[in-house]
């Protein structure tokens, strides 16, 4: 059994991790299950994936938000990998390590496909530390990509813009207008972008919204768009960002196109795509088993 830390990061690139993903999707769909508790505001997410041939997954997590004022953080967990044929641990990886490469690797590998090839201008909304992945997995496909910033607190975008070396985005509706590749990484319980500031051609990657409650564009934007997601079984009937919309008609979940699982996850024409990350945890094992397959190979 292995424990894997973040020092393993210096072993992973962004292109063996897409290549873990088709692989792993190629396996067929995978036993998924999730189990939230609340307490107040504090929450603790429990999820389990297996895929036959790969193996077993349980990563758990505690989002307390009183953290902060005690100087620590406000996310910890534990990643624990089970051999498919015996059962017996694999290995613990480091939870950090497998959220982050997991949640932008998503993002990217929908990108990969629905994103234009000549894509140039990047708007990230919400400057934290998933908007700060962002910026290496995107200039992994896009190296001469240029990046914008916005953030509800005008400080935080120009802490990350300092610190990343990308600019500053003052009016928000300007910046989405002029991007070719939007990224949503936000707390939002509403929506921040409208459809109307949206042009063909433009593509969407949704992260924030992880739970019913939550939002981060309107309907008009999902109307206006040909919409995609990464698993339609951890987010059509579990997320704000689509349960609402087919709540009020705007779609109906005979719009949404495909999940990585389907054959037509691809741009059709000037459209404007929108792919949301729901992150189920099949894609942890599947990072996860990337992760620690390098780890043992080094």
């Amino acid at each position: 059994m292995d424990f894997v830390g973040p020092e393993a990061e210096g072993l992973l690139t962004w292109e063996g991790l897409l290549g873990a993903f088709a692989e792993g999707h190629a396996r067929g769909k995978p036993e998924i299950a999730d189990l939230l508790l609340y307490r107040g505001a504090d929450t603790m997410l429990d999820r389990a994936a297996w895929i036959t041939g790969l193996g077993a997954l349980v990563k758990v997590a505690t989002v307390m938000p009183g953290n902060a004022a005690r100087g620590l953080g406000t996310v910890q967990g534990v990643v624990t990998l089970f051999d498919d044929e015996t059962g017996v641990l694999s290995g613990i990886v480091d939870f950090h390590l497998v959220t982050k490469w997991k949640t932008a690797g998503d993002s990217l590998y929908a990108a990969s496909r629905l994103a234009r090839k000549d894509s140039r201008r990047f708007l990230l909304v919400g400057a934290g530390t998933v908007a700060r992945s962002m910026i290496g997995a995107y200039r992994s496909l896009w190296p001469e990509a240029e990046f914008e910033v916005w953030n509800r607190t005008p400080a935080g975008a120009e802490a990350m813009a300092a610190e990343c070396g990308i600019g500053v985005a003052r009016d928000l509706e300007a910046a989405v207008g002029a991007a070719d590749v939007i990224c949503t990484a936000t707390m939002a319980k509403s929506p921040v972008i409208k459809g109307e500031w949206l042009r063909p051609g433009q593509h969407l990657d949704l992260i924030g919204a992880y739970n019913p409650s939550m939002r981060e564009v309107d309907d008009t934007a999902m109307r206006r768009a040909r919409v995609f997601v990464d698993a339609r079984a951890t987010t059509v009937h579990h997320i704000g960002e689509l349960i609402d919309p087919i709540a009020s008609g705007a779609i109906s979940e005979a719009d949404i196109v495909a999940d990585f699982y389907e054959g037509d996850y691809r741009r059709l024409g000037d459209e404007i795509t929108i792919a949301k990350n729901g992150g189920g945890a099949h894609l942890d094992l599947m990072t996860a088993r990337y992760i620690l397959d390098q780890w043992q190979a080094r």
